[in-house]
């Protein structure tokens, strides 16, 4: 058999003079199966200019494109109302929102994939009703601001109990005579990733079970052994049997494997697009920060979004609702065409599930198994080489044993890059670099998300309670097409009311 055809059937039959350091070889394009990261830039290897540690070297292969320009907000209703006068003062106290206020918003150290300035700098102001916040907010003296895992006889040796086990196992394999040519060849075709890794992990001979059963087959040479007997035997002839058992296992499972790594990342990537694209996202920024402003009397520039999550537990001290709910209703106003943000980040919430630190380990858990599986090839192919007496002719690895290693390299420089992207992002929301150290993208990403779930279950009950308003006062509502639909539509509010 050639070299070609072997490696094709033995993904890992990478060259024995090789050395593990061959691992720090240029990266290829980046893509892993149908996901494409092509994307992350050159730039995003290191991270210097975030503050933080790079977590290896940089790529050299790769080219960097073109700067985008950054992402361009979906089309929507009117633009935000011009901004309140300035000036505007408080008559009576007002609860004040526990916020972490980010005062200072410079440039971007860097051009990034969302532009050279904060989203806090492309937010238009609101126009706010500020007498009826004053009034829904008063501070009443006890109110307060919350702050929020068949018959011949044969020879038998074997426990009832193991001799049932193995039975078991070779009633879904190949006869056992089948079995050490299709382990030597690691022949899928014969074996699936079931047999592999489950079946003959069953079936692996212990010295005192092949002593056992050869001093029988010594003081017994004209009896045949028992079907189990006889596979173990089978088995026990094989050098190395549990390396080649592990480096099979590795090859059929690392698709799943490099998939549990690269999913995720693939998430967090569209998260931060997503995000980032979301109009709706940004008219609830400038709609809580201008709300934010006035009850505390300040002008914070913007505001550590995981403050999105307590909207929800701050009431107003009349009608007792919250202030998730004041800003639903604003917008709904404002934005008759907003939509619930959680349908608009979907890949935000599959990012939240996901802890960095498992990622972490799974990807060094990866790492270890592809230089552990290496150097079980290495020992079985001196193995071979040693039992051919050396005239054998040397494996090499051919485009199987590249592919492997080259997936091994795209996966680090992916996990790299996202990761420094995210370090991007959030400086993009204004966050420090001493925050964004403190920050984890799945405690930010779940924070967002839940935020998203609660705001489209304000809306939907804000809209039910107005249709069943409707209903009950048998007046339906003017249609979009109707001329008082258009000129509702097209009217712009020059004061609303929360």
């Amino acid at each position: 058999m050639k070299d070609s055809d072997q490696t094709k059937d033995n993904p890992l039959a990478w060259d024995v003079e090789q050395s593990w350091g061959s691992f720090l070889k240029p990266v290829p394009r980046l893509c892993l199966n149908t996901l494409d990261f092509s994307d992350l830039w050159d730039e995003e290897e290191s991270t210097e200019d975030e503050g933080t540690s790079s977590t290896s070297e940089s790529s050299t292969s790769l080219q960097a494109p073109p700067a985008p320009p950054p992402l361009p907000p979906p089309p929507l209703a009117p633009a935000l109302p011009v901004a309140s006068p300035k000036g505007a003062t408080i008559k009576c106290r007002t609860l004040k929102l526990h916020w972490r206020e980010l005062q200072s918003l410079p440039p971007l150290p860097r051009m990034t994939r969302f532009g050279t300035q904060t989203i806090w700098a492309r937010l238009e102001p609101v126009h706010l009703d500020t007498n009826r916040l004053e009034y829904l907010f008063e501070s009443k003296g006890n109110s307060t601001c919350f702050n929020v895992v068949s018959g011949r006889q044969v020879i038998s040796v074997l426990g009832m109990k193991r001799s049932n086990i193995i039975t078991i196992a070779l009633s879904s394999l190949p006869p056992p005579r089948l079995l050490p040519p299709a382990i030597y060849s690691m022949d899928s075709s014969v074996l699936d990733r079931e047999d592999v890794q489950v079946q003959l992990q069953a079936l692996i001979p212990t010295e005192e079970e092949l002593c056992l059963i050869k001093e029988a087959k010594t003081q017994n040479p004209h009896s045949p052994l028992a079907p189990a007997e006889l596979c173990l035997l089978t088995l026990g002839e094989i050098p190395h049997l549990i390396s080649r058992l592990q480096l099979w296992a590795f090859a059929l499972d690392y698709d799943s494997l490099e998939r549990e790594i690269a999913e995720p990342l693939h998430h967090l990537k569209l998260a931060m697009e997503q995000l980032a694209a979301s109009q709706t996202f940004k008219c609830i920024l400038a709609t809580v920060l201008a709300i934010g402003n006035f009850l505390n009397g300040c002008k914070a520039r913007g505001f550590e979004l995981s403050y999105l999550g307590k909207l929800s537990q701050v009431r107003d001290t009349h009608s007792r609702q919250p202030l998730l709910h004041h800003v639903c209703v604003l917008l709904l106003q404002l934005y008759p065409q907003s939509s619930d943000l959680y349908s608009d980040i979907t890949a935000v919430t599959k990012a939240g599930k996901v802890r960095s630190c498992a990622l972490q380990s799974n990807l060094t858990q990866l790492e270890a198994l592809c230089k552990a599986s290496w150097e079980q090839l290495k020992v079985l192919e001196k193995a071979e080489e040693k039992r051919k007496g050396g005239k054998g002719e040397k494996k090499r690895g051919g485009e199987g044993g590249d592919d492997c290693e080259d997936r091994l390299k795209v996966l680090r420089a992916v996990h790299r890059r996202v990761m420094n992207r995210f370090h991007s992002f959030l400086l993009f929301l204004g966050y420090s670099r001493a925050m964004v150290r403190d920050t984890k993208a799945e405690d930010f990403c779940k924070t967002i998300s839940n935020f998203s779930l609660e705001y489209r279950t304000t809306q939907q009950a804000i809209l039910l309670k107005r249709e069943r308003e409707r209903q009950k006062n048998g007046a339906e509502s003017p249609g979009p097409n109707t001329p008082v639909g258009r000129r509702k539509r097209h009217q712009t509010p020059t004061q609303v009311l929360i």
